[in-house]
């Protein structure tokens, strides 16, 4: 009777230090639960810490409207490239080759209205068509040959960037002739004023492409297409999603919005350079991990991204208004980063 006794006690402490052990991960589970169902809460909170701490700092020098919507005009390049980067790591791919397609296509613009003679019109139409036919090159190497992403960007970019300066003899097409002869070039730079805050058609841009894509994604059966490849691309065969297809589609859509990358690139330094935009690979895999998007594929939002690039652009205006040294910024990124994957990885072990 006494050993019946003290089983039953020891079997009541079990139950008690698991229901303890329950309710102690209770705010945890909900929390990781939080951040599972809402990817960009993360950098959105991050954003918001962060433009608070610098306004706290730098005060109406930081919150002036001047500061705040040139944050958007320096960060839209690399949102848009950014964008393109989101779609293609949400397969669990990678794209190194973006900026290349990016500058590739600004110098196609230019090349074909200056030296060809074609009208701006039907030159960046060109523009557009390349960016694409490469990002769907790019696609049909990954989805129909099998060659891993990293391998197949790593030689696009390559041969992106070596045609884009044998074809254009690394000649910058200067602001002034593109403004005299082919202002619509320049169209994405072009600005206007709201209430003492200075937008440019490529910020509309930048925020426009963001908010179609996210709704894209949300809501279409593409967009859940999308997120089924790269969460489990054999689970999403079996289930009948043309994931070859689905694959295709992505990189040739990435490859256009680069393309429109390369003219709003046009537009925010007001000529047609060989060499400009070469670290947008790194700046817009940079937006997108502190957005919150998993390397892995299959989690993550268009608008975690473009919290992220804000989150960039933040870091950086603040530090050089505090007059800090302009490595304090790649730190602090770096650390962000990291960070990034970390919470993404913890997020996935305990979902698990």
């Amino acid at each position: 009777m006494t050993n019946q006794t003290e089983a039953d006690r020891g079997l009541l402490g079990q139950s008690e230090a698991v229901a303890s052990f329950e309710h102690e991960n209770t705010l945890l589970s909900r929390v990781q639960h939080a951040l599972h169902s809402n990817p960009a809460l993360v950098p959105l909170i991050v954003l918001v810490a962060s433009v608070l701490v610098f306004g706290v700092l730098l005060g109406g020098k930081f919150f002036s409207s001047f500061a705040l919507t040139l944050i958007l005009q320096q960060v839209a390049i690399v949102g848009i490239v950014g964008t393109a980067q989101s779609l293609v790591i949400l397969t669990a791919g990678i794209d190194l080759s973006v900026g290349a397609i990016m500058v590739l296509s600004s110098v196609i613009m230019g090349q074909f209205t200056f030296k060809l003679g074609l009208p701006p019109a039907v030159a960046i139409a060109c523009g557009l068509v390349v960016g694409t036919f490469i990002g769907f090159i790019n696609g049909w190497l990954i989805a129909r040959i099998k060659l891993p992403p990293f391998i197949v960007t790593l030689g696009m970019w390559q041969i992106a960037l070596a045609t884009n300066f044998l074809y254009s003899g690394n000649e910058t097409i200067r602001a002034q002739e593109i403004e005299v002869n082919a202002p619509l070039l320049q169209f994405f730079g072009q600005s206007f004023s709201v209430g003492g805050a200075v937008f440019t058609y490529g910020v509309i841009f930048f925020i426009g492409i963001v908010l179609i894509l996210a709704y894209v994604l949300r809501h279409t059966a593409w967009g859940r297409h999308v997120y089924a490849v790269g969460d489990d691309p054999d689970a999403a065969a079996l289930s009948g999603v043309n994931t070859k297809r689905i694959l295709i589609s992505v990189y040739a859509l990435s490859g256009l919005i680069c393309a429109f990358a390369g003219w709003v690139l046009i537009g925010r330094i007001g000529s047609v350079s060989p060499t400009s935009g070469q670290s947008a690979n790194i700046e817009s895999i940079t937006a997108v991990v502190i957005g919150g998007i998993s390397l892995f594929g299959g989690r993550g939002s268009i608008l975690g991204m473009f919290f992220g690039a804000l989150i960039v652009g933040v870091f950086s205006l603040g530090l050089r208004l505090l007059g800090a040294d302009a490595q304090w910024t790649y730190l602090l990124i770096g650390a962000l980063i990291i960070a990034a994957v970390a919470v993404d990885q913890w997020i996935r072990k305990v979902s698990a």
